[in-house]
């Protein structure tokens, strides 16, 4: 959850409302952030500790053998089974949950080494069963870990000896599986691209602009979080055997899924030795996660989880920026950083017209990711926030705040002088000098940025996401949708303004994927191993030009509300009651336009004149079968038949009646096709779909939606042919919603194109393949592995 739980915002609500009507008044008339949090400090008492604590009972994060024989059990279930990734995550539950050295840490250990094995992820077995011998697995079951060792040892053997003949001389003429991955793929190049120049207007702040013309697909900008918080509760997979286990609630969320340094996913992750939750896939990067930030988090885990993503996203940023960095940034004024960015360049270029923005040139070390002056003074609209929200805020940072001050002092990394605990010296080379009590009384501006951070993410943080498959396990064909893991703040990508039709696109990478050269720490190695560490593993964005951008043009991404998710009024609302602006890009302006004259009645002769489509609703009338049309005000509400020689009326209720129908159906029978009835499946949605005929057009999204089910189940039952027309029909259905050159059409193509390639169809598959090609390239670059994949089939049809 983003916001603190219910409990809490009730509670200081309520002390909201009893608050004196003079301290409301000063309160509200604070405008700087510091005397806020000052404020509400003075106003934060035992009662609300305690009341923390209390919530906080029920959001416990400690070990518990209990729930790690809860979870060994559930393992062996599953292993039962032959659901051997659900073992695996449930042994793994199991881990986090067991104390140090106790049995029930060994035997789950022991457990998801059989699992790993079982999934061919030797190595990864072989490291389980020693950390199973080592917190005191039970002395007369040890021959079966050393059996399954030398197991583990054999298929390594030989692995590497088929590894060394596909390299050797006599196999010269066959190609390596890397051969056809295109170009070996160096290094990330952070920050902005030259052919991009940061803007700024007094009405729009900092944005990005092209200085010059960028083409489709070209990158803009790569990007790394400044910092980031997984959010928990998100669920990827279900577990084999569909609605029955579902309601008994057997699903991994992303955090047992993910690790929560790097976000990457891990099926045997490094448990935090302090808590139940905290999880990671490397000793690596739990190390790193301790010292940054865990080393503070762990003892109030449960306050956090209480607190919400947004709270433990802000105090984050803070413990990672540290006291030096946040007593620098306060000492700078917007002013001067305002007047230091207009001169970073002196060859600003300013438009001819003095009210219009001028752009310059990006200083380097100011747009990156570990750039905390980026972050600090990013807006924080604190008055824009009403004064409940405010104070909502401000007595959390402040509840936050005397809870750390309980938790005992801080670690050396937050010392003002910069104190190296690696090297326990100053940067100077000087000794540490007074330790903690010398900074203590400065420890308030801790809570006053946390505040600072909370305001500015309402406005300015970015969901991670990923893509996560949605249909069967091992299906020809996979359905997928973008799922958010991880809420972040990005230093660079904070500067792109919105619009509800981006001209760009947002590709997300994680863990050893967040660097594309794949390397591993060198042997002679010899800097310091946790910056190492940290730049060749995390997060990244990579923005895109998803279309051509003319030069001067501004560069925007889309904050949620897009134009093909989303009607006009409603996206215009959303974005006014959180980033505080009334949309007038593009999209919002056209077709604002088209609905005021459509109620005029006039929109039919300015689309002959002006050649703009007009947005149609996707539904038919059932008694002509053209087109159906919002009713105008003086029309009452619902929908009308566009013939008027027809003008059959239908009510809005009567639409959502019908199209929930049509949901029940396609849920029910892709829950069938979970359950491995894709017989059944299909002959409900071919009766689904004679009913939706009669009122959904072949390009509503639902009937898209039908189509690529139905496609599903003939692929399940390999009849490839009709599979692939049904997946045509929801490609017709995709482009409309979203557009010809969209990713989702790329998407869509793209399991056309295996379907092709499965049903042997050469003609047809490389017909598609080079629109697909396109499409990927354009949205998600060249060397994703959709396109490797792609390259395959490519090369296979054509030999």
């Amino acid at each position: 959850m983003d916001l603190p739980c219910v409990q809490w915002q009730d509670h200081v609500a309520q002390k909201w409302t009893r608050l004196d009507p003079e301290l409301k008044d000063r309160f509200i008339s604070l405008q700087q952030i510091d005397d806020v949090f000052k404020c509400a400090l003075t106003l934060t008492t035992q009662d609300d500790l305690d009341f923390v604590q209390c919530m906080s009972a029920g959001y416990s994060l400690q070990k518990d053998p209990e729930q790690a024989t809860k979870s060994r059990e559930r393992g062996n279930a599953s292993f039962k089974t032959r659901d051997y990734t659900a073992a695996a995550l449930h042994y793994s539950q199991g881990i986090c949950f067991a104390p140090q050295t106790s049995e029930q840490l060994s035997m789950c250990y022991a457990n998801r080494s059989a699992a790993l094995y079982h999934l061919q992820h030797y190595q990864e077995s072989l490291a389980d069963i020693d950390k199973a011998l080592e917190n005191s697995y039970p002395s007369h079951l040890v021959h079966k870990l050393e059996s399954r060792r030398t197991q583990c040892l054999k298929h390594l053997s030989v692995g590497q000896k088929a590894k060394l003949d596909h390299h050797s001389p006599a196999s010269k003429n066959h190609q390596s599986p890397d051969a056809t991955n295109g170009p070996s793929v160096g290094p990330l190049t952070f920050g902005i691209c030259p052919q991009v120049a940061v803007g700024f207007s007094l009405e729009k702040g900092r944005h990005l602009v092209a200085a010059e013309r960028i083409a489709a697909g070209e990158v803009i900008l790569n990007d790394r979080p400044y910092s980031y918080v997984l959010i928990p509760g998100r669920k990827e997979v279900k577990v084999k055997g569909g609605r029955q286990e579902t309601e008994k609630g057997v699903l991994f969320g992303t955090e047992q899924r993910r690790c929560h340094r790097c976000l990457t996913e891990t099926l045997c992750p490094v448990p935090c030795e302090g808590c139940s939750y905290s999880q990671y896939c490397s000793t690596g990067c739990q190390r790193d996660a301790w010292e940054e930030h865990h080393c503070w988090e762990c003892p109030l885990g449960a306050d956090l989880m209480a607190m919400g993503v947004m709270s433990q996203l802000a105090l984050r940023v803070t413990l990672k920026a540290g006291l030096k960095n946040i007593r620098m940034a306060n000492e700078a004024k917007e002013e001067n950083i305002k007047s230091e960015l207009s001169c970073l360049n002196s060859d600003c270029s300013e438009s001819s017209n003095s009210n219009q923005h001028h752009t310059y040139q990006p200083n380097p070390t100011l747009y990156r990711g570990d750039s905390y002056l980026s972050v600090f003074h990013l807006l924080h609209h604190l008055n824009r926030h009403s004064p409940g929200m405010r104070f909502l805020c401000a007595v959390t940072a402040a509840t936050l705040y005397l809870r750390l001050s309980k938790a005992g002092p801080p670690p050396a990394s937050w010392n003002p002088s910069g104190y190296s605990r690696a090297t326990g010296q100053s940067p100077d080379g000087a000794e540490e000098e007074g330790g903690s009590s010398d900074w203590s009384p400065e420890l308030w501006l801790l809570g006053s940025a946390v505040l600072r951070h909370i305001l500015q993410l309402r406005c300015n943080a970015q969901a991670i996401l990923m893509l996560q498959d949605t249909g069967v396990a091992n299906s020809p064909v996979q359905s997928s949708q973008e799922i958010r893991i991880a809420t972040a703040i990005f230093p660079t990508l904070s500067l792109l303004n919105h619009s509800c039709c981006p001209n760009t696109s947002l590709v997300f990478s994680t863990g050893a994927s967040a660097d594309p050269s794949g390397s591993d720490l060198p042997a002679d190695f010899c800097g310091n191993v946790a910056e190492y560490s940290g730049s060749a593993r995390g997060v990244t964005v990579t923005v895109r030009a998803a279309k051509a951008i003319a030069a001067e043009q501004e560069i925007l991404h889309c904050y949620g509300p897009h134009s093909s998710r989303m009607a006009t009024q409603q996206r215009k609302r959303l974005l006014q009651e959180q980033y505080y602006f009334l949309c007038q890009c593009e999209a919002c302006t056209q077709q604002q336009e088209e609905e005021e004259e459509e109620e005029e009645g006039g929109s039919e002769d300015r689309q002959q004149r002006s050649g703009v489509s007009q947005h149609k609703s996707g539904l038919l009338c059932v008694k002509c079968k053209a087109s159906l049309k919002k009713c105008s005000k003086d029309r009452g509400t619902g929908f009308i038949c566009q013939q008027s020689c027809c003008g059959h009326h239908i009510t809005s209720s009567e639409v959502s009646h019908r199209l929930q129908e049509i949901r029940l159906d396609l849920e029910e029978a892709v829950d069938l096709m979970e359950r491995e009835r894709p017989d059944e499946a299909l002959r409900l949605l071919k009766s689904t779909q004679r009913q939706s005929g009669l009122i959904l057009a072949e390009t509503h999204p639902l009937q898209g939606e039908l189509a690529d089910a139905m496609a599903r189940a003939y692929a399940t039952m390999g009849d490839w042919n009709n599979a692939a027309i049904h997946l045509k029909h929801s490609a017709v259905a995709t482009g409309s919603q979203y557009g010809e050159d969209s990713i989702e059409m790329g998407r869509q193509l793209f399991k056309l194109a295996q379907l092709h390639f499965n049903g042997g169809a050469r003609g047809p598959a490389l017909s598609v393949i080079p629109k697909v090609r396109r499409l990927l390239c354009l949205h998600c670059g060249p060397h994703c592995h959709e396109l490797q994949e792609l390259q395959v089939m490519e090369d296979c049809l054509r030999q």
